[in-house]
């Protein structure tokens, strides 16, 4: 891909040293200092203002498959963009925003003033990424300190003694097992023996196949046993003392130590347990396994597949089928995809999810791509062609997202399906739109679908560029029927 860096300061370099190799990169500089320093270290350089058609011209423009502005001057990033347009039409054009000028304020000005019709398909705000960095910086610092506050207990305890018994309530269910057992894994990597135990059954057919087939070890006691009593310590899981748990008398609860649970605090909690417990309570988290997840990828705890497999089973009961997810839902999903055991998974005899299904599920989530409010989601190269409309009826569900395109190839075609809530948009004219002229595409107001052959195109050996190229495409063609720019 040829690619043309329009000034060659601080930015346009930075960016030339990472593309070099990767891509045919020229730069233009009109400085002369500059543009010898450039040249003496490799780079292809064209001397001259880049805001002019002949430097343009001199530096390829005609063939250029993507021209990048590294200046801030919005004067000068009006008219270059115009320039540029009006030498190659089709370029994608990349320019930094000044602080002021918002992408659509840019497009507008440049073409008032030029009295054009042109538009500028990806713009970068300094200011606005700094403050995305910021953000990121901000929520990853929140999570690591509550997984470091829990080891710094576990390691308080440990002065005291090595023996850990994990609480869950009466009648565990997945979140409530898979999140004690990573629990149980934590203290292990500090030196813990730990116990996990209930005091109720386990009556469902379901959980009691996901007990048996990954393996996790529990134990059923009495109140007042023998075994509660010789544990220093008590962590309590998925549940809160007097709540749905009758295992743990009055006595027990000074040995509480650890309280971790996504339901809402109950009354004098506070005043039931020791004054130095770690409590860790998120009633906007909609599972356990979640808040463990997030102390697994934060600490770096390898994960093996049983366990992976045994939280994300958790988190797909307790969010009732993905239905309801909070920020920290999605992230220990993405974080889990690659790791869980679909065949696992299927034998649990889930009636809503085979293994195929869950696979797709989780590519879904991994490459879905965001464009304002509409997700575009690939998931490759399978073979069910149904687990993509389910697909899309699940990131549908994503906070903030009212569009969503979900395809696959399935033998000699590509299937796409598309949901929407936007009362805006009618989802099955949109698809015939985008795609009626290269297959077929239909559907209702707030679903659709479509199909396109992929022709010689299957013939391709190179599967991960075919995959690339179509989702291009895709993207490109479906963004353009919504009327929304990238």
């Amino acid at each position: 891909m040829k690619v043309l860096i329009l000034g060659g300061g601080a930015l346009g370099r930075s960016i030339a040293d990472s593309l070099k190799g990767e891509f045919d990169v020229t730069i233009i500089e009109k400085d002369e200092m500059r543009a010898k320093a450039l040249e003496e270290s490799g780079f292809r350089v064209v001397r001259g203002d880049f805001s002019y058609t002949a430097t343009l011209l001199k530096a390829g423009i005609a063939k250029a498959d993507l021209a990048i502005i590294t200046t801030q001057n919005s004067d000068t990033i009006k008219r270059t963009v115009y320039v540029i347009k009006t030498n190659n039409r089709d370029i994608p054009v990349i320019t930094v925003l000044p602080n002021e000028l918002g992408v659509e304020e840019l497009i507008k000005q440049t073409n008032d003033e030029f009295e054009a019709e042109i538009t500028v398909e990806y713009a970068i705000s300094p200011r606005t990424a700094l403050k995305d960095a910021l953000i990121k910086t901000v929520e990853m610092i929140g999570e690591r300190k509550n997984a470091n506050l829990l080891v710094k207990k576990l390691k308080e305890l440990k002065r005291d003694g090595d023996s850990l018994l994990i609480v869950i309530h009466d009648n565990p269910d997945p979140d409530s097992i898979s999140s004690a057992t990573a629990l149980s894994v934590i203290a292990q990597t500090l030196g813990f023996k730990t116990q996990i135990v209930y005091g109720g059954d386990i009556t469902h057919h379901e959980n009691r196949a996901f007990v048996n087939l990954l393996g996790a070890e529990l134990r059923k006691l009495s109140r007042g046993s023998y075994e509660l009593k010789r544990y220093p310590f008590i962590a309590v899981v998925d549940c809160q003392p007097n709540g749905n748990l009758t295992l743990l008398e009055q006595e027990d609860y000074e040995k509480i130590k650890i309280v971790i649970d996504h339901h809402q605090v109950l009354q004098h909690l506070q005043d039931l347990l020791p004054k130095d417990a770690f409590v860790d309570i998120r009633p906007e988290v909609n599972a356990a396994a979640s808040i463990l997840v997030e102390y697994l990828r934060t600490l770096g705890i390898p994960m093996e597949t049983h366990l992976a497999t045994a939280l994300f089973y958790g988190i797909y009961i307790d969010t009732k089928k993905f239905s309801k997810l909070s920020h920290v839902e999605l992230k220990a999903v993405e974080f889990l995809a690659g790791k869980v055991d679909h065949e696992l998974l299927d034998k649990i005899e889930h009636p809503d999810i085979s293994t195929e299904t869950a696979e797709i599920l989780a590519k879904a989530i991994m490459n879905r791509r965001i464009y304002k409010n509409v997700v575009v989601s690939n998931v490759g190269f399978i073979t069910n062609r149904d687990a993509i409309a389910e697909s899309a009826d699940f990131l549908l569900r994503l906070e903030g997202i009212t569009t969503v395109l979900v395809f696959g190839i399935v033998d000699d075609r590509i299937e796409v399906s598309a949901r929407t809530r936007d009362v805006r948009v009618n989802i099955g004219t949109a698809m015939r739109d985008a795609f009626g002229n290269i297959g077929t595409g239909g559907g209702h107001s707030q679903s659709g679908g479509a199909r396109i052959p992929l022709g010689i195109f299957k013939l391709a050996k190179d599967k991960n560029s075919l995959l690339r190229l179509a989702e291009e495409a895709i993207t490109e063609k479906f963004l353009e029927a919504l009327k929304v720019k990238e």
